[in-house]
């Protein structure tokens, strides 16, 4: 039965999904889409204290200009431990604030607040530059759950064809008469 219902969607099932679709979608159900945890937009740069022209580094971090993120990328490909530009990209805060030597007590209150970041340990430097965020219990930005959603819609719509498929195969049978009932 698997193997027929998966060889029949491969062959029918409509599997493009529309950006029209995915929009309607998120629209229609914005409150299945609560974020759980904070999210942000930034740039994290990790570097050894010993860094040459940090002061530079610094000033090109909290400048955000496509111009100025070049020159950073370059100077950091030489010099850094780690270098993530999630200036597209949603990612949850804690994923950079476990990279942080500081603990942050109240994640909200620090985003509200920072748009750039700069702390030290030892050994290194980091950076933070805050693009945009969102904070935990605020609906999430449809970038960051589009593809929960386009998985939605599939898992919805594979749900829907098998039920078609079976209740056309059981129709098929009641109307050729080729099935028998069993009393047990």
């Amino acid at each position: 039965i698997y193997q027929y219902q998966r060889q029949m969607m491969l062959e029918r099932m409509d599997t493009i999904i529309t950006e029209t679709e995915l929009d309607n979608y998120y629209n229609q159900n914005l409150e299945s889409f609560v974020l759980g945890s904070n999210i942000i937009k930034a740039l994290f740069i990790k570097l050894p204290a010993e860094t040459p022209n940090l002061n530079r580094i610094r000033l090109l971090a909290r400048a955000g200009d496509q111009g100025s993120l070049q020159e950073l990328e370059s100077i950091c490909y030489q010099f850094a431990e780690k270098f993530d530009d999630f200036n597209e990209k949603w990612v949850p805060f804690d994923r950079l604030a476990v990279e942080l030597p500081l603990e942050i007590s109240n994640e909200e209150s620090f985003l509200r607040r920072t748009t750039f970041h700069e702390s030290t340990d030892s050994m290194n430097v980091y950076f933070i530059s805050v693009r945009d965020y969102r904070l935990r219990s605020t609906t999430a930005p449809f970038e960051y759950v589009r593809e929960d959603i386009k998985r939605i819609i599939w898992n919805n719509r594979r749900l829907e064809f098998i039920q078609t498929l079976e209740n056309g195969i059981y129709s098929d049978a009641l109307q050729e008469n080729i099935f028998t009932i069993y009393n047990l």
